[in-house]
């Protein structure tokens, strides 16, 4: 197995380096910056598995690396490290894409359980669709989950990691309603129990972006007093054209 590579952005250097210790016990490449000009330096860069960031750093903190990250095209699964008392911090953070956060002090067999869960949620998403398809049509939506692409009748849309991930899981169980707290369990992962409206304001932010009218949404739809679903019918034909995709490589689901 190839050693994932890791930049870790923390100011503390016994911290970084404990950091740096665990993550080479499970065959990790770990790179150490130690203010946010270094941490913006290599991490706009590009090419890693995973960038662990502190919040408060010398230099550009690490929301706004984080915001950077976000503005890339590729996806870079984000870890904050945040303290007990920044919780509107760690909200900001969710809402810029981070994928997950641990607060300080933290375990270290916490800290590695996260790092775990991220690295598994990431190779799934390549599994997401086994259907010997490359491409998914809803409507006047394609999308391209290898490539992480959307367009909409033709033009490509820039989705942030956060949104495409929650359109994948919409569009793998078409006509499903899931709960807020069911979407940040399956997209965002364990432990982020409490910020359901992160989930709401994701939501509307694709709304904005794929719905002719977000208020009178055609693909994402409302079901007051549960969540939310992907509104695609007849449910039946699309259970077919799923189980056997069409031979121009693109999977459609009619509505």
């Amino acid at each position: 197995m190839n050693k994932r590579k890791v930049l870790v952005v923390e100011d503390e250097l016994d911290i970084a380096q404990l950091i740096q210790l665990h993550l080479l016990d499970i065959n990790c490449e770990v790179t150490l910056a130690a203010d946010g000009y270094e941490g913006m330096r290599l991490a706009s860069a590009g090419g890693w598995d995973l960038v662990m960031l502190d919040l408060r750093l010398p230099g550009p903190d690490g929301l706004s690396i984080c915001r950077m990250l976000r503005r890339e095209n590729a996806y870079i699964p984000i870890l904050m490290l945040t303290s007990k008392s920044s919780e509107l911090d760690r909200v900001l953070g969710l809402e810029l894409g981070a994928d997950d956060y641990v607060t300080k002090p933290f375990s270290v067999s916490e800290l590695m359980a996260r790092v775990k869960a991220i690295f598994r949620r990431v190779e799934s998403l390549g599994k997401r669709f086994d259907t010997g398809t490359e491409n998914i049509v809803l409507g006047s939506l394609q999308i391209n989950p290898i490539g992480r692409e959307l367009k909409l009748d033709g033009a490509e849309i820039l989705l942030t990691a956060r949104e495409f991930d929650l359109l994948l899981h919409f569009t793998r169980h078409p006509g499903q309603v899931f709960s807020r707290t069911q979407l940040l369990d399956s997209v965002w992962g364990y432990g982020h129990d409490g910020y359901e409206h992160t989930v709401n304001s994701h939501i509307n932010r694709l709304r904005a972006k794929i719905e002719d009218n977000p208020s009178d949404p055609e693909y994402i739809v409302t079901v007051w007093g549960v969540g939310y679903k992907l509104d695609v019918r007849p449910l039946d034909n699309i259970a077919v054209t799923l189980a056997q995709p069409r031979q121009d490589n693109v999977v459609r689901l009619h509505s």
